[in-house]
């Protein structure tokens, strides 16, 4: 009698095992994207899931506030920033898996204006631009931690326009925040990537920052700590350079790292 106990209490241990093993198989990935990505990672993450089965459930904000959401001990299986500063905070923390952390994209910053604006803005020099400008407002992120911020201000301070400019932004807590301030006309200019003017019809870009005036735009991803086990955060990450991903990727805007 005892042995059959045994035998039926192994079989539902086994079962038991089972159903564990399915439910973390439908488990959704969790990927924590900077606001620039929402479209792409939309349609990537829409595709590999039906390729593969696996839901992802995706999270949007600036990189800063993703990377503080993580140390706080968010649930995310995989980071993609939108600078290397907020990656490198991650790193150093060691929630981030080093071995899988590389550059998958790069970006444009350019300046836009709301689509039925009849300005004709060039960016030439700082002087010209801070002229063109006169005293309106322009939104962007917060250059003190949301990355397109600090890129606009490493781009306006490499021109000597800096302190013409600082007064008159409005700092927004993320890309598309500061996109949709223009797009709804409560801000007559702003800063922003390449990627993010292309989706809103209610702006236009008016000129491209020269690359030169501020560090390369670029896009590191990397697997955090918890998910270092999980064979489908490790899908994902690979599917991200696949040649159907990339193909999104370029639809979008962005540019491939090298």
């Amino acid at each position: 009698m005892r042995k059959v106990i045994a035998a039926l209490l192994a079989v539902v241990f086994v079962v038991s095992a089972g159903v564990v093993s399915a439910a973390d198989t439908d488990k959704p990935l969790v990927v924590f994207a900077a606001a620039s990505l929402t479209d792409a990672i939309n349609e990537v993450g829409a595709a590999f899931t039906r390729e593969t089965g696996i839901p992802i459930k995706s999270s949007y904000a600036a990189s800063s506030a993703l990377a503080k959401q993580i140390e706080a001990g968010a649930p995310a299986d995989l980071f993609m920033a939108a600078d290397e500063d907020w990656m490198d905070y991650l790193d150093k923390k060691y929630l981030v898996v080093k071995s899988t952390r590389h550059d998958l994209l790069g970006n444009k910053l350019v300046l836009i204006a709301p689509a039925d604006s009849t300005a004709k803005v060039k960016i030439t020099t700082g002087p010209a631009l801070v002229k063109s400008i006169g005293g309106a407002r322009v939104a962007t992120g917060d250059p003190d931690s949301v990355p397109v911020g600090k890129y606009a201000k490493a781009a306006l301070t490499q021109m000597g326009a800096w302190e013409a400019f600082e007064p008159k932004l409005v700092r927004a807590e993320n890309v598309r925040a500061a996109l949709a301030y223009v797009a709804r006309g409560e801000a007559p200019f702003g800063i922003v990537y390449l990627t993010d003017a292309l989706i809103e019809k209610k702006v236009k870009t008016l000129d491209t920052f020269p690359a030169a005036t501020h560090a390369p735009i670029l896009y590191p991803v990397a697997l955090t700590s918890r998910a270092k086990e999980n064979a489908n955060a490790q899908q994902f990450e690979k599917y991200l350079s696949s040649k159907s991903a990339a193909e999104t990727f370029k639809k979008y805007g962005f540019t491939l790292a090298k």
